[in-house]
């Protein structure tokens, strides 16, 4: 039978059999027989072709979604109870391995720039040497950070907290390549990306961020989480605001 689902995300997504080969590094005739025999490629090459046409892998070739479920469960690599549990000695190795993406999405997350005051200057470094680096802090005029404020019994610290994050970043930002936007959104996570690791802080109502597990997972091919993740810190993106 023929790979349908493959052949309809190539045509919505306005592309060729030959764009698709040309982007996924493949012979034409490899896409070709994935459409027309319904073979599954290599990992790699399904995980970049579902990138590239915007829909997840196991949705084109159903039968390796067992594997993308360990695969999945393989990028956690460990769970801290609370976030001070997170060795401060991890922080500092992620900040300073980092060398194609830093993104952090937060509300404040004052004490990341308290623990390392040479960080905006880490991240104008890395920025100028080609690294991605994008900031999302909540708007501490926002509605949410208010709300946010109230439910972790600190009020109007929150939106301070968040001034303070911005004034310390404002000297990097000067940096083609280190951009920093504001948003109002209600945040379920905070997520520190550092290249192929995030930490994931979930939030706990009525609980400050601190006080709340952190999940440290470490992007493999064909696995979920982490791209998920990260899809989450681009829906906001999108609809933050420069800084």
């Amino acid at each position: 039978m023929a790979n349908e689902r493959l052949r309809a995300a190539i045509s919505a997504k306005g592309e060729t059999i030959q764009s698709v080969a040309e982007r996924v590094e493949v012979d034409p005739k490899s896409v070709e027989r994935w459409i027309t025999l319904d073979r599954t490629p290599h990992r790699r090459h399904r995980w970049a072709t579902a990138s590239f046409l915007g829909v997840d892998e196991v949705y084109l070739w159903p039968a390796v979604e067992k594997q993308a479920e360990t695969a999945s469960a393989s990028e956690l690599v460990t769970y801290y109870p609370h976030r001070g549990a997170v060795p401060a000695a991890l922080w500092a190795s992620l900040i300073e391995n980092a060398t194609h993406h830093v993104e952090i999405l937060v509300y404040a997350g004052l004490f990341l720039f308290d623990g390392h005051p040479d960080l905006p200057d880490e991240l104008a470094d890395k920025a100028k040497a080609g690294a991605q680096v994008r900031i999302l802090l909540g708007d501490p005029d926002s509605a949410m950070i208010r709300q946010r404020g109230e439910e972790e019994g600190i009020g109007d610290d929150l939106a301070a907290r968040a001034r303070i994050t911005r004034r310390y970043l404002q000297p990097a930002t000067v940096m083609p390549g280190v951009e920093l936007r504001l948003h109002e959104t209600i945040l379920y996570n905070s997520i520190y990306r550092f290249d192929d690791d995030v930490l994931v802080n979930p939030h706990v109502l009525g609980a400050p961020a601190g006080q709340n597990p952190v999940l440290h997972f470490r992007y493999l091919p064909g696995a979920r989480t982490f791209r998920h993740y990260m899809r989450s810190f681009d829906y906001a993106w999108e609809r933050g605001r420069p800084a």
